[in-house]
């Protein structure tokens, strides 16, 4: 009898969960052909494509491809602007003028890489795309740049216009904290939307990776009227030596953006044991990367689909580096 009971009362239920009635607000698999789906709108459409400008050499002393003109892209930096939904187009240093320019039509936002080389036809590109980005955000088009460690040094050397203004600074395979300046104002720069307990982690605990042998002291940054009124100065750091030097920049004007340090690492570069793997450290690359893309999304250009999809990195295979011993685990060659 009881069994009956619970047999009749599990029906009930069933008829009444299957009932558009008892549940008005169930839409039931079988009845969403009734419903007719809501367009997206234009405003949440984003397809952020960020720029990444590739470097001489393959990054392994040319045992990966010792083709005179290869470059590459490390895949760090691919991966954390896709982690925060943008895609990237590879912009080959030493292609054709022509070409690259093109190329920059097709991009939300453009990135310069760490590395080394500092001079000869890798600067003259890195200083024309640098120019293009500026006429671009002059023409109303808002257009991010992200420079990261070489590439923070060589904007500093064209806009400095002081081939000296760099120093050697012992940090190199090095964790480390930020320091922020004095009443340093974060909003609108790419710590805004950072939680103040990871703001404060930042300034405490070792969460960023430094890895270059030049950089540039607060003292000569604030003494070139040029490179002071281009930045304000976010964050420092110190050496091993404690030699402090800049390490986050702001531009005034435009949307540019200087590390000295490497967010790229945390997430994505495993070959040291240098680098932080923490929850925070990871928080980090991501706010980083979400802020660069979201940057990217106020820009107004929006390129012809086909001639995206043949510039695509996509369209490339990364190479894995590690075994060759260096600190990065994949590599994009461009030969």
């Amino acid at each position: 009898m009881l069994n009956c009971v619970v047999l009749f009362i599990f029906v009930e239920f069933f008829q009444c969960f299957l009932s558009a009635n008892c549940h008005s607000g169930v839409i039931l698999p079988t009845q969403l052909h009734r419903v007719s789906s809501p367009s997206l709108s234009p405003n949440l459409d984003y397809q952020p494509v960020i720029g990444i400008l590739s470097h001489p050499g393959d990054g392994a002393s040319g045992r990966i491809s010792n083709a005179m003109e290869a470059s590459f892209i490390h895949a760090s930096y691919v991966k954390l602007v896709e982690a925060a939904g943008g895609r990237v187009v590879p912009l080959i240093y030493n292609e054709p003028q022509e070409k690259l320019l093109k190329k920059l039509e097709l991009v939300n936002g453009v990135l310069f890489t760490g590395g080394w080389i500092k001079d000869g036809p890798y600067f003259e590109t890195v200083e024309r795309v640098f120019k293009k980005a500026l006429e671009k955000n002059d023409a109303g088009d808002h257009f991010p740049l992200y420079a990261i460690c070489l590439g923070f040094q060589l904007i500093t050397l064209i806009i400095s216009q002081d081939d000296n203004i760099l120093e050697k600074f012992k940090a190199q395979n090095q964790a480390s904290t930020l320091q922020f300046v004095e009443n340093a104002h974060i909003e609108g720069t790419v710590f805004q939307r950072f939680p103040p307990d990871l703001l404060k982690k930042l300034s405490t605990d070792s969460l960023v990776m430094q890895n270059h042998a030049y950089g540039i002291s607060p003292a000569k940054f604030l003494g070139n009227e040029k490179l002071s009124s281009f930045f304000k100065i976010l964050t420092t750091c110190k050496d091993e030596e404690d030699k402090v030097y800049v390490s986050t920049v702001q531009s005034r004007k435009y949307p540019v953006t200087g590390f000295q340090w490497h967010p790229e690492k945390n997430a994505f570069v495993w070959g040291s044991s240098k680098i932080p793997h923490t929850q925070e450290a990871i928080q980090t690359t991501q706010y980083v990367a979400n802020f660069l893309v979201s940057e990217a999304s106020k820009s107004l250009n929006r390129p012809v689909a086909q001639e995206l999809f043949d510039n695509l990195i996509y369209n490339h295979c990364p190479t894995f580096y590690a075994k060759e011993g260096k600190a990065y685990d994949e590599v994009y060659i461009f030969a």
